[in-house]
């Protein structure tokens, strides 16, 4: 299994759209990847967290493989790409990780 992270920083006069990102955004994502996207999940800063908290979102898509991962992505890359502009202007962070436990 991987896990591809998607990681938002806190930046000065950043703006994130949390609602658009978990309502519209990822299920484009889970949609468009279909069988290939074993499934996601979303983080969010807690309210009330320090003001130097260094991100302030972040999402992980979880694929068997890499190859599924590359299938998935296949034809949908410039869609997402095209809806950031939607939910936030900071760019992100972007790791792909093998899971472990």
């Amino acid at each position: 299994m991987i896990k591809y992270s998607v990681l938002y920083p806190n930046i000065e006069n950043g703006y994130f759209d949390h609602d658009y990102y978990r309502d519209v955004h990822l299920p484009l994502i889970k949609s468009r990847m279909g069988e290939y996207c074993h499934s996601y999940s979303i983080d969010k800063i807690q309210a009330g967290a320090p003001a130097d908290t260094p991100f302030i979102a972040a999402c992980h898509i979880y694929c068997h493989s890499m190859e599924d991962f590359a299938k998935g992505m296949e034809g949908n890359v410039e869609d997402f790409v095209a809806d950031v502009a939607n939910f936030t202007n900071i760019e992100a962070v972007k790791m792909i990780f093998d899971v472990v436990v």
